[in-house]
């Protein structure tokens, strides 16, 4: 599914524009991504959580020369599902 698809699916399921519809998704995602940048954390209770780990720097390889390379610390977002939702994908 695409953003489009679930812009689609929002107005039709609502009964709204597509305007409206784009407004709400870019409202909701644009609430992640502050939160991530605050290192928030968001739980949907029955889907899952997304949160921002934290990974320190490491000695790397570049997989083309084989040189070491110093890879730097970084923050990225993760995604850990929730019960409800295993076992809805599972068929349980």
């Amino acid at each position: 599914m695409k953003k489009s698809d679930l812009v689609a699916a929002l107005a039709d399921k609502k009964n709204l524009t597509e305007k409206q519809a784009t407004d709400i998704i870019n409202l909701m995602f644009n609430g992640f991504i502050n939160e991530f940048k605050k290192g928030g954390r968001i739980e949907i209770r029955g889907f899952g959580s997304f949160s921002v780990r934290k990974y320190k720097s490491y000695k790397g390889r570049n997989p083309r020369t084989g040189n070491a390379v110093e890879v730097k610390p970084k923050k990225a977002p993760f995604f850990k599902v929730g019960r409800e939702l295993k076992k809805m994908v599972d068929g349980k």
